[in-house]
């Protein structure tokens, strides 16, 4: 996982759990309220809630679902007090890790933080000693088992990417490809690869690590078992590292 969200593959181990599924529909719907509050109700002039959108889908959540929360936030019940907020950890061998979220309660959502970080070890760092070990790119990501026989073929797939205007590519684990593209762009360069013919699991706004670092075995467990927890809290919405997996 480069940039890509640690949150996007913990989750796809939650999708089987009832309980855990209602969680991450509850976490989409908080991303699309606050994009309607802040750009309006139409996906087609409000790029932020287009992604918003994008995102919840990769999650599998319902259309009813995505159509309420844009009705909701809309409305005057959707006038409840929705912040979004990002914080910064700086872990053992230089590894960086930014957590963005949305919530009521910013004190709230400090404290829950800093409970799971105890846990860990591991403490918040001052505002902008991690982000500058990261940029700020549109990120598609494409699995290659689900595209049909003509994308297969991993090469292909890179020429298609880069025709698509990607900067950077990085394959995943489990054979998913992650398109980095200029932000202005991602809207773009998903329907030039839509267009012709590939499948597209989610177009998204990330951090991508400048620089990846290694660490053992043993510390990986640790920090995968960070990004699990990271994600059960409810404000969270995305967990990003600079941590080679």
């Amino acid at each position: 996982m480069a940039g890509h969200s640690h949150a996007k593959k913990v989750r796809k181990t939650k999708e089987t759990d009832a309980k855990k599924r209602s969680q991450i529909f509850s976490k989409m719907t908080r991303l699309i309220e606050v994009a309607v509050r802040q750009g309006g109700a139409n996906p087609e002039t409000n790029a932020k809630l287009k992604v918003a959108v994008e995102t919840a889908k990769s999650y599998n959540v319902p259309m009813e679902n995505i159509e309420r929360a844009i009705k909701r936030a809309s409305g005057e019940e959707g006038k409840e007090k929705l912040e979004e907020i990002s914080f910064e950890i700086i872990g053992s061998q230089g590894v960086g890790i930014i957590v963005e979220g949305i919530t009521e309660n910013k004190n709230r959502a400090l404290n829950e933080l800093k409970q799971t970080l105890n846990r860990f070890g591991m403490k918040l760092a001052s505002e902008g000693s991690v982000k500058w070990m990261f940029e700020r790119k549109g990120c598609i990501s494409c699995d290659l088992e689900k595209q049909n026989e003509e994308w297969k073929d991993k090469e292909k797939l890179e020429m298609a990417a880069i025709e698509s205007g990607a900067e950077d590519l990085y394959w995943e684990e489990g054979n998913v490809l992650d398109i980095y593209v200029d932000p202005k762009d991602l809207d773009n360069a998903k329907k030039t690869l839509e267009e012709r013919g590939i499948k597209i699991d989610s177009a998204t706004l990330d951090w991508k690590p400048k620089e990846r670092v290694e660490v053992l075995e043993k510390e990986k467990e640790t920090y995968l078992k960070l990004f699990e927890a990271l994600d059960e809290t409810d404000f969270v919405q995305e967990i990003y590292s600079n941590l080679k997996i």
